[in-house]
C-alpha cells in the first residue's frame, strides 16, 4: 500500500464516520432512542472519528507505517461497525465482538508505543553526517 492509497482509506473512513454521525443524529434517531443505544452509537462514531485522524497522520508518514496502521483500520471496522450494528440492529450479541476491535486498536497503539519511527528524518539519525 502507498501514502496515497492509504491516504484514501483514511478519507473514506473520516467521511463515513462523520455521514455515520450524522445520520444517527438524525435519519436513525427513533430506532436508536426505541432501541436505547444512542449512547452506544455515539461511542462508535467518536472511536471511529479520532482513530480516522491517527490514519491519515500515519498515512502522511514516511516510511509509511503498514502495521498500525492496519492494526487501527481493523480495529475501527471491527470495534466501531459491531457497535454500528449492534445499536441499529439491537444484535446484543454483537457486544461480545466488539472486544475484538478493541484489542487491534490497542495493539495498533501499542506499536507505536514500541516502535515509533523515524523523527522526521527518513534515512534516520546519522544521514545529516558527513562521510
Amino acid at each position: 500500500m502507498t501514502n496515497r492509497s492509504a491516504l484514501r482509506i483514511a478519507a473514506l473512513s473520516g467521511f463515513l464516520a462523520v455521514a455515520l454521525g450524522a445520520f444517527g443524529a438524525h435519519g436513525m434517531a427513533s430506532v436508536l432512542e426505541r432501541h436505547d443505544t444512542l449512547a452506544i452509537w455515539e461511542t462508535a462514531v467518536f472511536y471511529h472519528l479520532s482513530h480516522t485522524l491517527v490514519l491519515l497522520w500515519l498515512a502522511g508518514g514516511v516510511p509509511f507505517r503498514r502495521g498500525p496502521y492496519w492494526c487501527l483500520l481493523t480495529g475501527i471496522v471491527v470495534f466501531s461497525g459491531s457497535l454500528y450494528l449492534l445499536a441499529s440492529l439491537n444484535l446484543r450479541w454483537l457486544g461480545a465482538v466488539t472486544p475484538l476491535g478493541g484489542v487491534s486498536l490497542l495493539a495498533g497503539w501499542t506499536w507505536l508505543i514500541f516502535a515509533p519511527g523515524s523523527s522526521g528524518n527518513p534515512q534516520g539519525p546519522d544521514s545529516n553526517r558527513q562521510p
